[in-house]
């Protein structure tokens, strides 16, 4: 059975916290990283009700993506409903760990897992993280020095695109050079020309891996003086981001895009509600899990149709379907709004990271909390 440094290694992989918002706290909040973990139960809130499923189902991790502590605190007393939690989940040898805003961003994430859910096609993120800064190198070697070569650039870390590395592309070609007076040539005369088959090695590296893949190069080369070209690529946009823009498979109306919402989404009581013309046909779709109002203006600059988020406000909801004009293809339509309940539009994100943990983990047994953590309870039409 793997320990709980091991997953908690998987999971800081898929949600790196580096990516999460500075005010978040994610990551372990108790736990014995040396400790084996044999169950593992996922929900949106560490609440008492998530806290008993995962200590009566035997689990030693419960992973949520809300916080237990995302406000700073002094002690954890058993007094304290917070702490009352934290000890109870020490003493049942239940670890918790917390993936909230950097789940959000993922590429498996909280708001890729919604537009999946909808169903959605050429899915993007609403919202792009910009790729990583990436130079491409190409140098000049002596054929027999190749190998040598791209494996000094691996080692510093060039060549490295998503899940490979060693990755170059190499072309033979014929160069030339003339030693001058007081050069120490590794091959040739001074003052006679040289001929020598080379190829030419191309890689990208990481930009603040630069003068580690240069020393490298140097260090590997054969040459006194090393021939090459650097270019600094240009900042694109990343699979990563904060929401996610789709297309329906078909169009809909609002009125029939609302119902869609609520059948595809789980259940609860404050349901699924609209803004905008009941007969507005929607295409393109938007969706943020959780909070997303602040993304409502980038919804529309992006053409959605509909945008799907949750806890929208009365007065900017308002304003967005009456005064705001210019959805997709520059129509002089408002773009509708469809608020779901926060909790249920991040439900969606829990078997995606179930399924992830269960194919790093095969022998662990992996659950999805069926507590329906949403606060609203009643709802009277």
């Amino acid at each position: 059975m793997p320990s709980l440094a091991d997953v908690l290694q998987a999971l800081d992989g898929w949600y790196p916290p580096s990516t999460a918002e500075s005010w978040d706290a994610v990551g372990l909040t108790c736990g014995d990283p040396a400790a084996q973990v044999e169950r593992i139960l996922l929900a949106v809130d560490c609440v008492p009700a998530t806290v008993a499923e995962a200590v009566e189902s035997g689990a030693q991790l419960l992973v949520t993506h809300h916080p237990l502590l995302l406000t700073g605190v002094h002690g954890v007393p058993a007094t304290d409903p917070k702490g009352g939690l934290v000890h109870r989940m020490i003493r049942a040898g239940v670890a918790h760990f917390v993936a909230h805003t950097n789940a959000d961003v993922a590429t498996d994430g909280v708001s890729q897992a919604l537009a999946r859910c909808l169903e959605l096609t050429a899915i993007a993120p609403l919202a792009p993280d910009p790729a990583p800064a990436l130079d491409h190198l190409t140098v000049y070697v002596p054929a027999e020095d190749c190998d040598r070569l791209i494996a000094a650039l691996t080692e510093a870390g060039a060549g490295a695109v998503g899940n490979y590395d060693q990755c170059t592309f190499t072309v033979s070609g014929l160069g030339s050079y003339r030693p001058l007076p007081g050069a120490d040539p590794a091959d040739g005369e001074i003052g006679v020309l040289t001929r020598k088959a080379e190829q030419a090695v191309s890689v990208v590296l990481p930009r603040h891996r630069r003068s580690a893949v240069l020393a490298a190069m140097r260090q590997a080369h054969p040459y006194e003086e090393v021939a090459f070209t650097l270019a600094e690529q240009p900042r694109l946009d990343a699979a990563t981001g904060t929401g996610r823009i789709g297309v329906l498979a078909e169009p809909m109306t609002l009125r029939d895009f609302t119902g869609y919402v609520a059948a595809r989404l789980p259940g609860t009581a404050w349901g699924v509600r609209a803004a905008g013309r009941p007969e507005q046909l929607i295409r393109t779709v938007a969706v943020c899990g959780g909070s997303g109002a602040s993304y409502t203006e980038l919804a529309r600059a992006r053409g959605a149709d509909a945008y799907l988020t949750s806890d929208l406000k009365h007065h900017p909801t308002v304003e967005a379907v009456t005064e705001r004009t210019g959805a997709a293809g520059g129509a002089d339509i408002p773009m509708a709004l469809v608020d779901a309940a926060h909790w249920a539009t991040e439900w969606p994100w829990l078997p995606v990271a179930a399924d992830l943990l269960r194919r790093q983990f095969g022998g662990v047994e992996v659950g999805v909390s069926t507590v329906v953590t949403d606060p609203w309870t009643v709802h009277a039409g």
